[in-house]
């Protein structure tokens, strides 16, 4: 490929790291146009990122290369890294962040986490079971003759519409191997309205309930002890100035720690098994070193400002990650109806998440968000709530709903495929 009317030659690695770039200034652009106070924020990322992929990406033999562009073929691959180190970078900022706050809180509000965290992805499993039937009643599509392919098209609908990549894998390893296809391009259609609707749902309550965010922020600070600090003499030791040595020790752990494989066959599910993912255990590690703080005197907490970078930069970098090939897919296997079933499965559990976190566990409503986030698996929207609360204190309420959500759709999931 060549720009400005061949004067400048641009080869496939070039092109596609100038574009990473290009997304990343026109998506923020795109997220800072405000309507009557409502932005897109770092969503703005991932839609540009999907028309991009929709624009430059085709599907070749199975695999995702750049168009018209020599040396295109590698871009599937750059892809999942950006992604995998976009949730390494946000998430394990996101468990050093919370960590102070994270324990005080889960003591006095865990029943609630759990019961939120169950409630929300049951909503989300109940009403992948009513399109199922939906789909029976209407015709499954176009291009699906089983009922066999219609769960897996639903299942992988599901994962998308609450952005579970633990989900969608769990989805691929249990359907027939001739359905997986289904459950990724379930997952690609309502992957979209999965980041979108919550994000724009955590900025739109706050307004539609017209919440005084000052005292709200006052009411979450109190919900979380911050952990002692205790004396100690001299200063702590730090590896580097801004804690990337201790940051990587998280992420390292972290990965190691979501690979380990947790047998399900106890619960009846023979033969299969879960783990955290690098998400869930990066979480995990940061929030218990975040917890502590240090070690006798060698400092285990980075620089705030550090985090507060990787947060924003590994949220985007996912964005795009997951963006660019979600456009491509979605061009190339949109169907209206399994768009509609998407956004029923985002729907339906956030308004039920949020009504029963607000009638039924009486939580303020910051607290409520954050654990809606958390239970909706949605990375975008925790750090669009972060940006509309106006403090951090939302990501212990998300750290402490996620994980129960992580392990709870996973099982949801593989119900549906097994039993339905």
């Amino acid at each position: 490929m060549t720009l400005f009317g061949g004067v400048v030659p641009v080869t496939g690695i070039s092109f596609f790291m100038m574009c990473v770039f290009a997304i990343l200034f026109i998506g923020y652009a795109l997220g800072s146009i405000k309507v009557k106070g409502v932005a897109l924020g770092d969503a703005g990322v991932f839609i540009i990122a999907l028309l991009f992929g929709a624009l430059f990406f085709t599907n070749l033999e199975g695999q995702l290369v750049l168009k018209n562009v020599e040396g295109g073929v590698f871009a599937e691959k750059a892809l999942e890294i950006i992604e995998s180190l976009g949730l390494i970078l946000f998430v394990t900022s996101v468990g050093f962040i919370a960590g102070p706050k994270f324990f005080g809180n889960m003591k006095k509000n865990f029943k609630s986490y759990v019961l939120l965290g169950v409630i929300i992805i049951l909503a989300g499993g109940l009403s992948a079971v009513a399109c199922i039937y939906i789909g029976e009643a209407i015709g499954y599509g176009a291009s699906i003759e089983t009922r066999e392919g219609f769960v897996a098209m639903i299942v992988g609908l599901l994962s998308g519409s609450l952005t579970s990549t633990p989900a969608f894998s769990a989805a691929k390893a249990t359907v027939a191997e001739q359905y997986t296809n289904l459950v990724s391009v379930g997952h690609g259609i309502s992957y979209i309205f999965g980041v979108i609707g919550v994000v724009l749902f955590v900025q739109l309550i706050p307004k539609l309930t017209k919440a005084d965010m000052e005292a709200e922020r006052a009411k979450i600070a109190q919900t979380g002890q911050e952990v002692e600090k205790k004396g100690y003499a001299g200063k702590l030791f730090n590896f580097d100035g801004h804690g990337l040595a201790v940051f990587s020790l998280a992420s390292v752990l972290g990965t190691i720690v979501g690979k380990i494989l947790i047998p399900l066959s106890g619960q009846g599910i023979s033969g299969m098994c879960f783990s955290l993912t690098t998400t869930g255990g990066c979480l995990l590690v940061s929030l218990v070193l975040g917890h502590f703080g240090r070690i006798g005197k060698i400092n285990l907490m980075p620089d705030q400002g550090t985090l507060k970078l990787f947060r924003e930069l590994g949220l985007v970098l996912f964005l795009v990650g997951a963006g660019i090939p979600g456009g491509a897919e979605f061009v190339a296997n949109f169907d209206a109806m399994y768009f509609v079933y998407g956004i029923i499965m985002t729907v339906f559990p956030m308004i039920i998440g949020y009504l029963f976190a607000k009638y039924v566990l009486k939580l303020s409503l910051l607290n409520n968000l954050g654990s809606l986030t958390g239970g909706m698996t949605s990375t975008p929207a925790l750090g669009t709530l972060i940006g509309t609360a106006g403090t951090e204190d939302v990501a212990a309420a998300y750290a402490a709903t996620y994980p129960i959500a992580l392990i709870a759709v996973v099982l949801v999931s593989q119900a549906i495929i097994i039993f339905f």
